[in-house]
């Protein structure tokens, strides 16, 4: 959607058009779906539907707030980082207290009608870190790295936003954002190297 015809659009949301919020959502669902199913690497379809709908919700509440100093979708991913880190702290507690999360076999939504595309199965070029079996120690690593540098990798990775849009989403210029996530990045293969590491001495321990 051209920039022009997003502002229209978001006008008429702001104007409490409910044929324009059904518009905003047909358009941007199924790519915050597809971000948050990305970003976690043992969520289910019911998982990413919750998380959607929590999403959409704060867009409906927030939605003022919105400057247009980037790209809609840009502001609703880094919503959409936010929920799905707020969801998986929710996650840990019920575990920590004993609590069970309910599988669903559905694939649509009964409430809102909409369906989670998943993600492609091939690997992007810049994602080679992030491709085979090891996602989820990958996944693990991000978790524990943590806080400006979970964010702006999952940004570049999972989002696939431009080194011009994490700029404006992140309020940097852009040779801070390439430094950043360079460094980042080494940080984040730090980690993995030891995780990897402690999985094999585990699965081939050595004989004492």
């Amino acid at each position: 959607m051209c920039y022009n015809a997003e502002s229209a659009l978001l006008a008429r949301c702001r104007q409490g058009e409910a044929e324009a919020w059904n518009e905003l959502f047909d358009q941007h669902y199924a790519a915050a779906g597809r971000f948050i199913f990305q970003l976690g690497f043992d969520f289910t379809r019911e998982d990413v539907e919750e998380i959607c709908q929590e999403v959409f919700l704060t867009v409906i509440k927030s939605l003022e707030s919105f400057q247009g100093n980037c790209q809609f979708q840009t502001w609703l991913f880094r919503i959409a980082l936010n929920r799905a880190r707020d969801y998986r702290q929710r996650q840990n507690a019920a575990k920590r207290g004993g609590g069970h999360t309910p599988l669903s076999l559905n694939n649509e939504d009964p409430e809102t009608g909409f369906t989670i595309d998943p993600p492609s199965p091939l690997p992007s070029p810049d994602a080679a870190l992030l491709n085979s079996e090891k996602l989820a120690v990958v996944g693990q690593a991000l978790e524990q790295l943590g806080g400006p540098c979970q964010e702006i990798i999952e940004l570049r990775y999972f989002a696939e936003l431009s080194y011009d849009e994490i700029s404006r989403s992140l309020d940097l210029n852009v040779k801070t954002v390439s430094s950043r996530l360079s460094k980042c990045l080494d940080r984040l293969e730090e980690i993995t190297r030891k995780m990897f590491s402690r999985e094999k001495s585990a699965a081939f321990p050595s004989n004492l």
